[in-house]
């Protein structure tokens, strides 16, 4: 499906690509509302579904409100139980997994999303 050209898209884009927070549609709106004083929650929904059904950003879904990834290639992501933050895990994907998936299903496995979960370094000491 060809999008046709919008500049708040563009704009949501440029946002959410510059940002290493994994941001929820909420977080987005509230940037972009003091250069784009019209904009509306609606549109950065709509915006962000399409370009996330386009692959153009990465739809992170997990315990609480769905988060938002400008950086597409493969990678694993950790999600704090305690604060909720969404950080990237710099660890190599295991292409392994996809083969031993495979050969388990007898399917083609075209890759995978691994999310991992419990507390972050800046929550530990208080726990």
């Amino acid at each position: 499906m060809i999008q046709k050209y919008s500049r708040q898209r563009e704009m949501l884009l440029e946002e959410l690509r510059a940002r290493k927070d994994h941001p929820t549609a909420d977080d987005i709106y509230a940037a972009l509302r003091s250069r784009i004083p019209n904009i509306s929650l609606g549109t950065v929904y709509r915006n962000l579904s399409s370009l996330s059904a386009s692959g153009q950003i990465t739809r992170i879904e997990g315990e609480g409100p769905d988060r938002f990834d400008g950086d597409v290639h493969p990678h694993y992501h950790f999600a704090c139980r305690h604060c909720g933050r969404v950080l990237d895990v710099d660890i190599d994907i295991d292409n392994a997994l996809d083969e031993r998936a495979a050969s388990s299903l007898r399917a083609q496995v075209d890759g995978h999303r691994v999310m991992f979960y419990g507390v972050c370094a800046a929550c530990r000491p208080s726990h």
